[in-house]
């Protein structure tokens, strides 16, 4: 595994969720999402793809990372071990409606030698808005298996995009290795082809 380029592919989902965050209902109108850019160093330009589709009840997409991985120790380039991956969407909502982040469920897989450590860190922001302050979730070693992390963002900081305008949703996710006190091979992944990984970023839904 620690041998494997990093070249990062990003599939949208459909996923279902019950949590469905806000005060206002959820539009029973299709929500639709376009990819519009995809980049990092976990996901060069040229190199990832990307399909878009909404939860079938309007609550959550799904990400699903193939190959975004960092690695520290065992000799690997210094540069492995700092990864990250910008997203770009738009969401189609209906008239009358906007909708903000509520929680954002992160899962991968990651090896971490005694001595070493990992982290995965993530903020989104709507074009032309401040980025959400980032939180940081650290695993230290001894570690083998899948990790999971979440951010759930209180009601009354919810950052809703603005009524009628049509603002890109910019999600950027970034992994770390550090080898730390051991010489050994680590890594921390968000890998669907290595481990049942889904991101999944659930909706708080608001009238206009």
């Amino acid at each position: 595994m620690l041998g494997m380029s990093v070249v990062a592919a990003l599939i949208l989902s459909a996923f279902v969720a019950p949590v469905a965050s806000g005060a206002d209902s959820v539009p029973s109108e299709k929500i639709t999402l376009d990819i519009k850019t995809i980049n990092g160093s976990g996901c060069p330009a040229g190199t990832a793809t990307a399909s878009a589709d909404v939860a079938s009840d309007n609550t959550a997409f799904t990400v699903h990372y193939t190959n975004f991985t960092a690695k520290a120790g065992g000799g690997v380039s210094a540069l492995e071990g700092r990864k990250n991956c910008q997203i770009n969407v738009l969401v189609h909502v209906p008239q009358g409606f906007t909708y903000a982040i509520a929680e954002a469920d992160y899962r991968g897989y990651a090896h971490i030698e005694s001595g070493a450590s990992a982290l995965e860190q993530a903020n989104y922001y709507f074009t032309g808005t401040a980025p959400t302050a980032r939180v940081r979730h650290t695993f230290p070693g001894p570690f083998n298996g899948v990790w999971r992390a979440a951010d759930v963002t209180d009601v009354d900081e919810l950052v809703f995009a603005p009524c009628g305008e049509s603002r890109n949703l910019n999600i950027n996710a970034e992994l770390r290795a550090d080898a730390g006190t051991s010489s050994a091979g680590s890594f921390i992944e968000m890998d669907s082809e290595h481990a049942s990984v889904d991101t999944i970023y659930h909706f708080a839904w608001k009238t206009c």
